[in-house]
């Protein structure tokens, strides 16, 4: 199914046309009725002779009501652009043709109303007009049907001539997300709170849960229905009515995104492409405020350009928009830029990124993102993503939410970056992947597939070479830094994609990964690094070692000898001194020596007393009892009143 929306200045007849096709009167407020006015989005459907269900949107042609024809255009597959032909081009004509054009809307049908009276000459002069008018715009091919809705002359026609024109028009495509911009929303005795609107990017199915964007409202489908219809799904490109529960008409607005939980988030800010209306009345300026208008949502927008001092009319740039309040948009969605007062149509264009950090003006690294997020292939608008700022390395999954990129195509484009190296994976078995892709076995990577791109890895590889090299020189007698430091330091939140990346830089010589002899615990550091005495702080460890030999089983207080605490670390980390407490260190051969002739006890008697160990060695109660208890904790021994045993 498809949506046809009307177009075109007020009184030409595009109500009375929409009437005549469908026998539905669109109009359907009162006041719309009493003014014999269109004031708000009507709706109508019918049938075409191939059998094709058409949505037909009608849209007041007003100039004061052009926001309310802003909130409908968003949705349509080709638009129905009616001019009068007693009065050919008008004012708001134009405005509308500008508006289908800055929304690359290029199927259409122009239906030249009240045939019945004008003479053929006249006629085809006006089709002639309307053809030189639409030379320059997106509807430049567009069939001219004359028609009179009042004596039914070319309703047929123009019947044909959409049903022509949609037979070669592909379904809106189904990435998953659907979305549906509402723009009505009203309440039903008994039903309760319904919205409609044209229906994107993916089904709905009843007793679906759904978010309502922006605000997060939480809600699910009672009911969908298409053309007074009850169905139980509904696929992209249809005009469908949603039953909710659990909302009030008064939690709803115009403008607001039904969509399913997860995905869309509201934004204030956004990166866009605009190209400004040759007859614009004015430029674009920095800090410059305009009405901004997308889908069926509006705010006020205050305007940064960035590639440019000014946009001329005529021009077309790179801006950041700063919105009056949140909207739901993604990547690709088209918007119209309209000067407040006097009302009028400044330019339009595309989202770029829906979600941007604040731009500075005239920053080449940021207009070659952008321009390659607006123009590139799948791949590299991944790469983009991959590369640009400082972000972790994510799964795929996470990139496709961040690119607005269907899952399949990221997973694919994936491939392409591992084959050509521009992209690396983490993971256990990363070698054999990046092979397989090389060798063009695999075709698409599994969506929690974490990556990152080669320049990213460069720049971890920098960062934390760096990061070593300067703990190293600010404490150039430990092992290396540990690892939950340099995962603080580093920034990446999850410990499995840490991990991945810590192998991988120890897999390829970056860093290096140790265990200490005496204190434990993995440590980080550059490969070549090794800790160094210099020749005082040698002469100290020297001092210190010769003092721990000559009396083994009682050694002197580390106070005693006012030895650097750095060196004494130092000597415990490389397994020279054993640390028991935090004043009693033993030399290792010492300690082992102790470890192993109490172990040996206990196995031949079965226990063994402090008593007993203090004889053993020739030594006091303290240095043993420490011994003792340190073992305890161990788990080598275990006290049973006055005894150790075996653990």
């Amino acid at each position: 199914m498809y949506v046809v929306g009307t177009a075109g200045h007020v009184d030409h007849g595009k109500s009375t046309l929409v009437k005549a096709l469908t026998g539905i009167d669109p109009d359907r407020l009162q006041e719309e009725k009493a003014r014999e006015m269109t004031i708000d989005l009507g709706f109508a459907w019918l049938k075409l002779p191939s059998g094709q269900e058409i949505s037909i949107v009608d849209v007041p042609g007003h100039e004061r009501f052009i926001k309310n024809m802003l909130a409908g255009v968003g949705g349509f597959d080709a638009a129905l652009l009616v001019i009068a032909a007693d009065e050919g081009i008008m004012p708001q004509t134009e405005e509308h043709l500008a508006i289908l054009n800055l929304l690359q809307i290029e199927r259409g049908v122009v239906a030249l109303t009240k045939r019945d009276m004008v003479d053929d000459e006249w006629l085809e002069l006006m089709q002639e007009e309307v053809r030189e008018k639409l030379a320059l715009t997106s509807l430049k091919n567009a069939p001219i049907v004359p028609v009179s809705a009042r004596t039914r002359v070319g309703l047929k026609e123009l019947l044909k001539a959409l049903d022509t024109l949609l037979a070669d028009v592909q379904p809106r495509t189904d990435i998953g997300k659907p979305r549906l911009p509402i723009d009505r929303v009203f309440s039903i005795s008994g039903f309760g709170t319904v919205v409609t609107g044209t229906l994107i990017e993916g089904r709905l199915g009843v007793g679906q849960e759904v978010e309502i964007q922006p605000g997060g409202l939480k809600s699910r489908v009672r009911g969908l229905q298409m053309h007074n219809k009850k169905h139980d799904s509904v696929a992209p490109g249809n005009r469908v009515a949603v039953n909710l529960t659990g909302l009030e008409v008064g939690d709803l607005r115009r403008g607001m995104v039904l969509t399913v939980p997860g995905w869309l988030d509201e934004s204030d800010r956004l990166d866009v492409r605009i190209s400004v209306l040759a007859d614009s009345p004015v430029e674009i300026g920095q800090n410059s405020r305009f009405d901004f208008f997308s889908g069926a949502d509006e705010a006020v927008a205050s305007i940064t350009v960035l590639d440019k001092a000014r946009l001329e009319p005529g021009e077309s740039g790179l801006l950041q928009v700063r919105l009056s309040q949140p909207l739901a948009l993604a990547k690709g969605d088209r918007f119209i830029l309209r000067l407040p007062s006097p009302s009028q149509t400044v330019g339009g264009g595309i989202v770029i990124d829906p979600h941007p950090i604040r731009h500075k003006r005239f920053q080449p690294e940021v207009i070659n993102a952008l321009e390659t997020l607006e123009k590139g292939t799948p791949a590299d608008i991944l790469l983009q993503a991959l590369t640009v700022g400082d972000k972790p390395p994510r799964d795929l999954r996470t990139l496709a939410e961040e690119t607005s990129l269907p899952i399949k195509e990221v997973q694919t484009s994936s491939v392409r970056l591992l084959k050509d190296g521009l992209a690396l994976v983490l993971a256990d078995d990363w070698a054999e992947l990046e092979q397989r892709a090389r060798d063009g076995e695999i075709a698409e990577l599994a969506a929690t597939q974490i990556i990152i791109s080669l320049a990213a890895l460069n720049r971890l590889k920098e960062k934390v070479t760096g990061l070593l090299q300067n703990y190293h020189n600010q404490f150039p007698l430990k092992r290396g830094m540990a690892r939950e430091e340099l995962k603080s330091r580093l920034a990446i939140v999850s410990p499995k994609t840490y991990n991945f990346v810590i192998a991988r830089l120890v897999s390829e010589s970056v860093i290096a990964e140790s265990e200490g002899k005496g204190s434990g615990g993995l440590a980080l550091s550059l490969p070549n690094f090794q800790v160094t005495f210099t020749p005082a702080q040698q002469k100290q460890a020297d001092e210190l070692l010769a003092a721990y030999r000559k009396e083994p089983y009682s050694p002197p207080a580390v106070a005693e000898l006012g030895t650097d605490p750095n060196i004494l670390a130092a000597l415990v980390d490389d397994g020279r001194l054993k640390k028991i407490s935090e004043t009693i260190y033993f030399a290792m051969p010492a300690y082992e020596s102790m470890v192993r002739k109490i172990l040996a006890t206990i196995d031949e008697q079965g226990k063994i007393t402090l008593a007993e160990v203090r004889d053993m060695f020739n030594s006091s109660r303290k240095y043993c009892q420490a011994v003792l208890e340190y073992m305890d904790d161990q788990k080598l021994t275990r006290r049973l009143a006055d005894e150790r045993v075996r653990w």
